[in-house]
């Protein structure tokens, strides 16, 4: 297996979180409906607020790293919804399948034989698909762990 190749896997390895810490679908699985807009005291976001920010922080990135004409949000605001809760339950699952998407579709472009990690994106200032990954990887992870902590908080943690 080549350097190239066996970096892209780990990549791939890492976006899906299955070495490091939980899956995505793992932590938003079964989360109680009656639970995706509160904040417990102490916590600054829902639910809610950082399923959505993660889906759109993940975009961003994606479209990004593929789409020259791609304009991201205004940062901060247009990175958060706007409301501490869904507007409906089909909300919830629908950012839920929408970020499983562009997760695949980022861990698609990493895996992709053309796509050079290293390489600048020509649309970009300096960043690379393998900075990118790496963004989406981290930022993921961070909001992860708060779910889980949001999700202990409420009482409704019940891992497998």
């Amino acid at each position: 297996m080549s350097q190239d190749t066996a970096l892209k896997t780990q990549l791939v390895e890492l976006l899906d979180a299955a070495t490091a810490h939980l899956r995505f679908s793992d932590v938003v699985a079964r989360w109680p409906a009656k639970l995706h807009g509160v904040a417990p005291p102490g916590f600054a976001h829902t639910a809610w607020q950082i399923l959505e920010h993660m889906r759109i922080a993940q975009w961003d990135i994606l479209e990004f790293s593929r789409d020259p004409k791609h304009v991201s949000p205004v940062f901060p605001e247009g990175y958060w919804p706007k409301t501490a809760a869904p507007p409906d339950r089909a909300a919830w699952d629908r950012s839920v399948k929408l970020f499983r998407a562009d997760l695949k579709a980022m861990q698609a472009l990493v895996k992709k034989p053309s796509t050079e990690l290293f390489a600048r994106i020509p649309h970009g200032e300096g960043q690379t698909i393998l900075r990118e990954a790496l963004l989406v990887a981290d930022h993921n992870a961070y909001h992860l762990g708060q779910l889980v902590d949001l999700r202990r908080a409420l009482g409704a943690w019940h891992r497998k």
